[in-house]
C-alpha cells in the first residue's frame, strides 16, 4: 500500500478532515495522483510530502512549492 504523509515546512506530520486519506496500488499511481493534486494540498496547508510504502519511507520530504 502506497501513501503520502503530509507535512508542514518543518517536517511535522499533518492530519485533518480536509486532507485526503488515499492509498494507491503502485508507486506510479501515487506519484500521478500527487502530480495532479499538489495545488489542492498546498491550499490545505501542506508544504511537503513523503512517499511511504507499507508505512516505510521511500523518499521525501518533497516540497510542493514550485521552484523559483
Amino acid at each position: 500500500m502506497w501513501t503520502w504523509r503530509y507535512e508542514a515546512a518543518d517536517g511535522t506530520p499533518l492530519s485533518g478532515a480536509d486532507l485526503p486519506r488515499t492509498s494507491f496500488p503502485s508507486q506510479a499511481d501515487a506519484e500521478t495522483w500527487v502530480g495532479e493534486s499538489w495545488h489542492d494540498l498546498l491550499n490545505a496547508g501542506v508544504e511537503q510530502v513523503t512517499l511511504l510504502n507499507a508505512g516505510e519511507r521511500v523518499y521525501g520530504p518533497m516540497s510542493l512549492r514550485p521552484v523559483e
